[in-house]
C-alpha cells in the first residue's frame, strides 16, 4: 500500500506542463500586482502621507517642513513607485498562494503540513520588520540627521534640509523592505534545516561569525548612523538565537522519524 507520507499526492507531469503552469501563475501574480498598483494609486496621497509622517514628526511644525522635487516628472513617477510598492505589499498573500499552489503538489503529505507554518510566518515576520523600522528606527534616525541643521546665528550661513521627495521615499521603501526581508532569517534557516543542509550544532559553532555578518549587513543596508545599524542588528541576533532553537527541534524530529 502506498504511504501518503512517502509519495507525492499527484501524478508526475511533463516538464512542458510545469512550465505552462508556472507561466499561468506568474501571469496571475502580474495581474494581482497591477490591480493592487491601480488600487493604491487611488489612495496614493494617503500612502504618501503615511510614509512621510516620521520625517514630518521629526521636523516639527514650521515653514521648512516640506519635500521638494527638482525634475518636472519626479513627483509623478514617485507616486507611481509608491503605488507599485503599496500594490506589491497589498497583494503579497496572492503571490504566496500562487507559490504554494505551484510547489505543493510536489511535496509529500507530511512536508505540506510542515511547510504551511512558514507560509504564515513569512508575512508576519515581514510586517514585523517593516513596522520596527517605521515606528522605532526611522523616528530616531531622522531626528539624529536633522540635528545637523543650523541657523545663520550659529554658522556663517544656515544649513537647512531641502530633501527631494523621490530620494526620501526611495530610502524609506528600501529600508522597510530590507528590514522585512532580514526578518525572514528564522524561516530561511528552518527550511535549510528541514532540507538537511544545516544543524543546530553548525549554527552554534558559527554564532560569532554570524554576529559579525549581521553587523556588516546592518551597516550596508541602513543609513550611516549607529542607531539604525544597532536597531537592525540586535533584533537579527535575537532571531538567530530563536532560529537555533527551531533548528534544534527540527533536527530532533528528523532523528526520531522512522
Amino acid at each position: 500500500m502506498t504511504n501518503p507520507h512517502q509519495e507525492p499526492d499527484h501524478v508526475p507531469k511533463p516538464l512542458v506542463d510545469h512550465l505552462v503552469e508556472l507561466r499561468t501563475r506568474l501571469l496571475w501574480c502580474f495581474v494581482a500586482i497591477l490591480a493592487g498598483t491601480v488600487f493604491c494609486y487611488v489612495f496614493v496621497q494617503d500612502i504618501y502621507g503615511f510614509l512621510v509622517r516620521p520625517l514630518a514628526d521629526a521636523m516639527g511644525p514650521g515653514d521648512s517642513q516640506r519635500l521638494i522635487y527638482t525634475n518636472l516628472t519626479e513627483a509623478f513617477f514617485t507616486y507611481l513607485k509608491i503605488a507599485f510598492w503599496g500594490g506589491a505589499f497589498l497583494t503579497f498573500p496572492v503571490l504566496a498562494v500562487q507559490i504554494w499552489g505551484f510547489i505543493a503538489p510536489g511535496l509529500y503529505g507530511k512536508e505540506r503540513k510542515a511547510f504551511l507554518p512558514y507560509l504564515v510566518a513569512t508575512p508576519v515576520l515581514f510586517i514585523t520588520g517593516a513596522a520596527l523600522v517605521y515606528y522605532l528606527i526611522m523616528p530616531m534616525a531622522w531626528r539624529f540627521f536633522l540635528g545637523f541643521q543650523s541657523t545663520g546665528a550659529e554658522t556663517a550661513l544656515p544649513i537647512q534640509l531641502e530633501a527631494r521627495v523621490s530620494e526620501y521615499l526611495d530610502l524609506v521603501m528600501v529600508l522597510m523592505f530590507a528590514f522585512g526581508f532580514c526578518f525572514q532569517l528564522p524561516v530561511l534557516l528552518s527550511l535549510m534545516a528541514r532540507a538537511g543542509m544545516i544543524t543546530d550544532a553548525v549554527l552554534v559553532r558559527g554564532r560569532r561569525y554570524a554576529i559579525v555578518l549581521i553587523f556588516v549587513v546592518a551597516a550596508v543596508i541602513t543609513p550611516p548612523d549607529v542607531i539604525s545599524q544597532i536597531g537592525l542588528a540586535i533584533p537579527l541576533i535575537g532571531l538567530y538565537e530563536i532560529s537555533i532553537l527551531l533548528v534544534r527541534r527540527i533536527v530532533r524530529e528528523r532523528a526520531a522519524a522512522p
